[in-house]
């Protein structure tokens, strides 16, 4: 059966109508375009659908067009649209004299080439990773930004700061501030649609581990999944947050993945669990290691703590992000690694302790990251770690045992910090890249896109005047 009577069956069998294409642009976000059923055919898997990139931000490739090509086996019945349309994700190419070649700024293209470079090291043959989807849920949120003024407000029944609306809906069960961890109904108000949103995601072929409220009062909630291959994870991702958005908006709530949208309330993360595995056995495996890792595991978390402050202009791409990374809120700021240690970047679960799950998780990354582009960063670094043989103890970088958070200015200064704006994290991408660029798995023309891109988004927000500082410096 061809690629396209598959995809027809399929329609017929549901009675679809019309079926979406959802490509990803630089930043991460899903853009579409739809077709009726009617003008689909095996043209779609050899032609392709042509659009202009540069609209999605990716560098114009001159006298060459990109077409989206579909991947058949992503098709999934879309369950917010109102009349029944097949979803499907792909890749993109450049179309070639003979044949299509690979965009390779493309995100996904990115991670599949990344994932290729770690067979050909012989370091493993897969990774797997799980990440942690933290995310908030409002009723309401209004913000502008404007030569006259820049303002937010977000809010939400549950919130502490509701307890004295005088009206018959306050029934006094608001959750108070941090204190919303693992709550329970009826102050966890949002618990029967986030098992909405876990439902969906196993419909959409997402294995989820659990879900419950976090510690943010006013609505921070998560979703952690199952491990899974990286490519397929970073798929899986771009879903998730796809399903909670509109599964939120369905229901005439907002949701976002905002590193710290809330003031003094706990940020929202997206730590990574990874591990390799090659001819089928765990790599990070030794009973008699620290925490038993392996030496090869350790090299891994060498190569992420050496090139950690470059990593952040890919995990933490946001100016929002370093909002998120500030002492006392379960966000890493010191580069080190620990046991059970949710105060270092790198956290070895004491949970873990079979062969095949034993891992480790990386805590600095968030949601604002492009998936595809800082799985693949994460990756390259840790196997130019195990090229390396990049030791963390011989380097002075852990393990930590201890409360990074309550230590004294004089020890905090003996310990390497993350950056601690974007700003921060783009010199440090812009003078240690070279782990990237290997085998051409990220383009220097990327690299150079990123910074500029990022740097001008910086450089845009930093000039528009706070709020805050009118109480600081109006009067003066």
């Amino acid at each position: 059966m061809g690629k396209s009577e598959k995809v027809l069956q399929l329609c017929r069998e549901n009675s679809i109508r019309m079926i979406d294409f959802k490509m990803v642009d630089l930043d991460g976000r899903w853009r579409h375009i739809t077709i009726p059923l009617e003008r689909f055919g095996d043209s779609i898997f050899t032609q392709g659908i042509g659009f202009d990139g540069s609209n999605y931000g990716y560098a114009p490739i001159e006298k060459s067009d990109m077409v989206f090509i579909p991947d058949p086996d992503s098709a999934v019945i879309d369950p917010f649209a109102e009349i029944p349309t097949l979803s499907m994700t792909g890749d993109v190419c450049v179309i070639g004299t003979d044949e299509n070649r690979p965009f390779d700024q493309y995100p996904r293209n990115v991670a599949l080439r990344a994932a290729e470079y770690m067979k050909q090291s012989g370091a493993a043959d897969s990774i797997a990773i799980g990440p942690e989807f933290e995310f908030y849920l409002f009723d309401t949120v209004n913000y502008q930004v404007s030569p006259r003024g820049a303002s937010y407000a977000v809010d939400t029944r549950q919130a502490e700061w509701n307890t004295g609306l005088a009206d018959t809906g306050n029934l006094g069960y608001e959750v108070k501030h941090k204190g919303g961890y693992h709550i329970a109904a009826p102050q966890d108000i949002s618990y029967n649609l986030r098992s909405k949103m876990c439902m969906l995601m196993e419909d959409w072929g997402i294995r989820v581990k659990y879900h419950h409220h976090e510690v943010g009062g006013p609505g921070q909630l998560e979703i952690e999944v199952e491990l899974g291959e990286m490519v397929d994870m970073a798929d899986k991702t771009m879903i998730t947050k796809y399903i909670v958005k509109n599964a939120a908006a369905a229901e005439g709530r907002t949701a976002t993945f905002m590193p710290k949208p809330v003031y003094q309330e706990a940020g929202s993360g997206m730590h990574v669990h990874m591990l390799l595995f090659k001819d089928g056995k765990p790599v990070f495996y030794d009973k008699d290691g620290y925490s038993s890792l392996s030496r090869e595991a350790h090299y891994f978390i060498g190569g992420l703590l050496k090139h950690a402050p470059s990593l952040c202009a890919w995990t933490n791409p946001s100016t929002n992000s370093y909002k998120r990374r500030v002492p006392g809120f379960e966000a890493p700021v010191t580069i080190g690694y620990a046991t059970s240690n949710r105060s270092a970047v790198i956290r070895i679960p004491a949970y873990a302790k079979t062969p095949e799950l034993k891992r480790f998780e990386l805590r600095s990354p968030d949601a604002t990251a492009n998936p595809y582009y800082a799985y693949a960063a994460i990756l390259m670094a840790g196997l130019d770690g195990m090229e390396k043989q990049i030791d963390p103890q011989a380097n002075g970088w852990g393990p930590y045992d201890y409360n990074l958070y309550e230590l004294s200015p004089e020890q905090q200064a003996r310990i390497r910090s993350l950056p601690k704006s974007l700003d921060e994290a783009l010199d440090a991408l812009e003078q240690d890249h070279d782990y990237l660029t290997k085998n051409g798995v990220f383009p220097e023309r990327l690299i150079q896109i990123w910074l500029e891109r990022k740097r001008k988004e910086s450089r845009a927000i930093s000039q528009i005047p706070h709020p805050a500082e009118f109480g600081a410096y109006y009067d003066l």
